[in-house]
């Protein structure tokens, strides 16, 4: 049935709601409480002035009474549906579910909605658990200290003919071991219980970069017109509060530098230019102002309307660079999901991939990605070349089923995708993947 089709149930539905009996009602608006019985039962359609007498005896709008539930709520119970493996006939009944039960679809959809934050959560969790480095090392200095710990305590205990002198320092031993385990168990939980919202997170070179990048919204006005200039480009990482490290410098050099080549080669005119012509299709674009569609596509993601996404790997499959986009997860310390194009495209230097894909865990949301590998400059004769793949993350301005779409994960470990041949371990989000 029809969502419009649907209005005398939510006409009853507001009744119960509001303790009215049906008689009454009938009597309110001027009609006989047979003809609202039909009504009710969407025996008969109603509009104009009646529907508005009844909206005003029930003291809701029109709209809730034509319209019903708000798409988002369809939306969430048609999410809840597929989750449940329900067939395509029972998810497109979530209007009529919702049109009849409206209390009853708030509170299936708040609990998909409720599922879909604890499973960001343990997404979240579970790589920093496994794969976060300060987290590896903390644990490991904890483990250390208590066996050198319960190493002094053993040689105490066993050894009865311990002479003073040397019992006296595994005492103190003991007591320098004890307090060292105590900072570190303190520092670790300081670090666990720190709210990400207000504690900055860099606890890597390539973290504090992200920060840097992040901070100047990935847009360097410098750099567009002053070029590669090399004082410029120092005074930026030098006076950056986000670059800590020598290391994280030393990397948004390499970054500021490929900005400032990019925008020499590719003016943001000459870009908005043949976008306003061509739409953001990155192939034609690249042909018409004649550059490699890398370097399009790392151009294309430096335009805030554009509200996109980047990563770039190198020939190891490593991601050397992000720009993050809402509803795409990339771990920050586990490997990636293999299935994206920006894998697929590393052994191919030239080829462009577009794919539609839906990354699963999370939101179920949809990308528009186009990924190509470009070989970089040569380094000398008969030196290897090394290749970068660059793959741009569009979100999906008109999601719609197609057979075409990619499902894919964050990582392994948080992915619900069934019997996918590129796993590398089990999934926590489903028993027996």
């Amino acid at each position: 049935m029809s969502r419009e089709g649907l209005t005398g149930s939510r006409i009853r539905e507001r009744r119960v709601m509001a303790g009215q009996k049906q008689a009454d009602l009938a009597k309110a608006i001027g009609i006989s409480a047979s003809y609202l019985n039909l009504i009710e039962h969407n025996r008969r359609r109603i509009g104009g002035k009646l529907l508005l007498n009844i909206a005003s005896a029930l003291a809701v709008e029109p709209t809730t009474l034509t319209e019903g539930a708000e798409a988002a709520l369809i939306s969430t119970l048609r999410e809840a549906a597929d989750d449940a493996g329900l067939s395509a006939t029972e998810a497109a009944r979530a209007d009529e579910f919702a049109g009849r039960f409206p209390g009853w679809a708030d509170v299936l959809a708040n609990a998909q909605r409720r599922i879909a934050t604890l499973e960001r959560t343990v997404e979240t969790l579970t790589d920093r658990l496994a794969h976060d480095p300060h987290l590896a090392a903390s644990m490991h200095e904890l483990l250390s200290t208590a066996a050198a710990i319960r190493s002094t305590a053993s040689i105490l205990a066993d050894t009865k003919t311990l002479e003073p002198e040397w019992r006296d320092r595994f005492h103190i031993n003991i007591d320098q071991d004890s307090r060292r385990l105590a900072d570190s168990a303190q520092a670790l939980v300081g670090y666990l219980e720190a709210d990400p919202e207000t504690t900055p997170v860099a606890h890597s070179p390539q973290e504090e970069v992200e920060a840097f990048l992040a901070s100047h919204r990935y847009r360097f006005a410098t750099l567009e017109t002053a070029g590669r200039d090399a004082d410029v480009i120092d005074r930026l990482t030098q006076t950056a509060p986000e670059l800590k490290s020598v290391a994280a410098r030393h990397i948004a050099r390499d970054v500021l530098h490929q900005v400032a080549l990019d925008a020499a080669a590719l003016p943001m005119v000459t870009l908005t230019k043949a976008m306003d012509t061509l739409g953001p299709d990155p192939v034609a674009v690249a042909a018409q102002v004649q550059q490699p569609v890398g370097r399009v596509l790392r151009r294309m993601a430096a335009m805030p309307e554009l509200r996109a996404g980047l990563l770039i790997c190198d020939r190891s499959g490593t991601v050397i660079f992000r720009k993050s986009i809402d509803g795409f997860v990339v771990p920050r310390f586990g490997a990636c999901c293999p299935l994206w194009p920006l894998f697929a495209v590393l052994g191919n230097p030239g080829v462009v991939t577009h794919a539609r894909l839906e990354q699963l865990g999370r939101g179920h949301s949809e990308f528009d990605c186009v990924a190509t590998c470009e070989s970089l400059p040569a380094q000398g004769y008969n030196v290897p070349p090394l290749v970068q793949a660059v793959m741009l993350i569009l979100p999906t301005r008109n999601p719609v089923a197609t057979s075409m779409k990619l499902d894919v994960g964050a990582t392994c470990r948080v992915c619900p995708r069934q019997a996918c041949a590129a796993r590398r371990e089990p999934s926590i989000l489903n028993d027996g993947v």
